[in-house]
């Protein structure tokens, strides 16, 4: 009886870490670029009280064996990075990737952050940055007497200027790509930083090594579908509901057990 406390206990608090999955999910529906985790189990140690094959008289075997299991435990989180739905913005500085691939950021601390949000902005120098004011990882800047920027499917960018009909190119817009990119770690801001299981990223122009390309005007939203996390709401309230009701009735056993004379 006291085990099966324990294993409800175990099943309890990985719904709970579900929900709280299910719901920065649901939190970030609206998020630039936002990819959306699931959580992921595994069940814990069994305690073996027949082993499967183990004779059972000269000429028979136990053909199952009896295992009790000792509960769940949260092995992980995986983020799932397929594509969000585009979005027309109508804004020259906003970039969707159509494909693979993220916009590399350099951080303060000058460490290398990586994004799928490409609501970009111009700062007090006319450098392309992020909506923290994180320069990208590659150098652009538009000057100030600049009518207008274009960024090309490929990432080449450039503006009109006075007194010149030619378009002046002023940068190049780079990608990069991983290995695993589930293997990504999320550090808040729409940004994600590499880790031995994503793999080294490989830079290239948007449209080359297999990375996607860009679209200006538009921006990828996040890739919650809100019925889908709805249901995974419901269905992990309703498991926490159940190993709750298990606990309930194990300790009902328990009292009927004290209550022998």
């Amino acid at each position: 009886m006291l085990r099966s406390l324990s294993t409800a206990a175990t099943g309890m608090d990985a719904q709970q870490t579900k929900l709280d999955v299910t719901s920065n999910n649901i939190a970030n529906v609206s998020t630039p670029g936002f990819k959306k985790s699931r959580a992921e189990f595994q069940d814990l140690m069994y305690q073996t009280y027949g082993q499967a094959g183990a004779a059972t008289s000269p000429n028979s075997r136990n053909p199952t064996g009896l295992q009790v299991g000792m509960g769940v435990r949260v092995v992980g989180t995986q983020r799932s990075h397929t594509e969000g739905d585009l979005q027309q913005t109508g804004n020259a500085l906003d970039v969707a990737i159509e494909g693979n691939g993220f916009l590399p950021v350099k951080l303060p601390s000058g460490e290398l952050a990586y994004t799928r949000a490409g609501n970009l902005k111009l700062d007090q120098d006319g450098k392309m940055v992020t909506a923290d004011g994180y320069q990208l990882g590659t150098d652009i800047s538009v000057p100030p007497e600049s009518q207008g920027v274009t960024i090309a499917a490929d990432g080449t960018v450039t503006v009109k200027v006075p007194n010149n009909a030619t378009p002046v190119e002023v940068g190049k817009i780079q990608l990069a790509g991983f290995a695993n990119p589930a293997g990504l770690t999320a550090i808040g801001r729409n940004l994600f930083q590499e880790t031995a299981a994503s793999g080294t990223p490989t830079t290239a122009a948007p449209g080359e090594n297999g990375l996607g390309t860009l679209s200006q005007g538009t921006l990828e939203g996040s890739n919650v579908k809100v019925v889908e996390e709805m249901i995974d709401l419901i269905a992990g309230q309703r498991a926490y509901d159940v190993n709750s009701r298990v606990i309930k009735a194990a300790d009902e056993m328990l009292q009927e057990t004290a209550a022998l004379r």
